[in-house]
């Protein structure tokens, strides 16, 4: 069994790194809240991290703030409970009709990879945290 947990951890930590990458080439990162931001800083996601819910801003206000920003695509990262896939849906049609590309090629596979144990982006940490634990590796 921990063969399968090793290779899950192998995989998202390949993915986090892959998302640390793009998001270093000026590609925007678009997550829900505050403690999100902080979650994809603590994993090393440095490039411009958009927040849907923070700062008493609209969804109108968000997509205005990216259209200013000029880019071609954009990755959407939002929670994996139904209101994080309502507001994927709603963003990724919302962008499509901007003429910005929206990536969701992170968020379908990490939700297949702990869509049904982490309900939002903030709990990855923990997640990872847990993983490595039941595999015997230190956290530290």
């Amino acid at each position: 069994m921990s063969t399968h947990l090793e290779e899950k951890e192998e995989k998202i930590e390949r993915l986090l790194e892959s998302l640390a990458e793009e998001s270093s080439k000026e590609i925007p990162v678009v997550v829900e809240g505050k403690k999100d931001v902080e979650t994809l800083r603590a994993l090393n996601v440095d490039g411009k991290i958009i927040t849907l819910k923070a700062g008493g801003k609209s969804f109108l206000n968000v997509l205005s703030d990216l259209e200013k920003l000029r880019v071609q695509e954009v990755i959407l990262l939002l929670d994996f409970d139904r209101r994080g896939k309502e507001a994927t849906k709603r963003l990724k049609l919302s962008l499509e009709n901007m003429g910005v590309t929206p990536n969701l090629a992170f968020w379908l596979e990490l939700f297949g990879l702990v869509g049904k144990e982490v309900k939002d982006v903030e709990g990855l940490i923990k997640y990872m945290e847990t993983l490595k634990r039941k595999i015997g590796r230190s956290t530290t």
